[in-house]
């Protein structure tokens, strides 16, 4: 399978890319800074089969291609946000982004899950690791998505996902190996039939 990694210029987005390969796939990695003609050519060149939007230091209208990609391939391939990628997930489909309550760097919440999707086996709650400084506002979520995690200490959201396109986005790093069960959420994404 191969997927199509936007690297939103951060370190983090090798462990993805790692975690992707041990899982089987084929990952395809362009910075933010290409051009949706290379990224659409390139999907439809390796026959693209899911999309990953990395972590990155800066925010969501800062983040180059990411939000024209989710706003382009969405409805269609799906797409998993991590992080930054999350926070683009809810700026493209109306979530105001503001500072979250206790700033996370390297810290563990447990999170609590709806229990299906990317979260399908994953113990309730789990533990997982934070790295941001801003979240998605619970009280401007808009209709289409539908927030499926939120974090046990300060009740920020940590997952959403669309209710109707293949779309989904966690605030916490699953590529981390602080977050013990982040392989499985990568397994899952891989493997759940959209």
């Amino acid at each position: 399978m191969n997927v199509l990694v936007i690297d939103n210029i951060d370190s983090f987005v090798y462990n993805l890319v790692q975690y992707l390969g041990e899982e089987g796939a084929k990952p395809i990695v362009f910075d933010n800074r290409a051009s949706m003609r290379e990224i659409s050519s390139a999907v439809r060149k390796n026959r693209v089969e899911r999309i990953v939007i990395s972590p990155g230091p800066k925010r969501p209208e800062e983040a180059g291609v990411s939000n024209e990609v989710i706003r382009r391939f969405g409805p269609k391939i799906p797409i998993l946000g991590v992080c930054l990628g999350h926070e683009c997930i809810g700026y493209v489909y109306g979530a105001k982004i503001r500072q979250a309550k206790t700033l996370k760097h390297g810290k563990t919440s447990m999170i609590s899950h709806c229990c299906g999707g990317i979260f399908t086996g994953l113990p309730n709650p789990f533990e997982a690791v934070r790295y941001h400084s801003l979240v998605l506002d619970d009280m401007s979520m808009p209709e289409c998505l539908r927030v499926c995690a939120i974090s046990n200490d300060d009740k920020e959201v940590m997952a959403v996902e669309h209710k109707k396109h293949p779309v989904t986005g966690v605030q916490f790093h699953p590529e981390s190996i602080m977050t013990k069960e982040g392989k499985r959420v990568i397994r899952n994404f891989l493997n759940l039939p959209f």
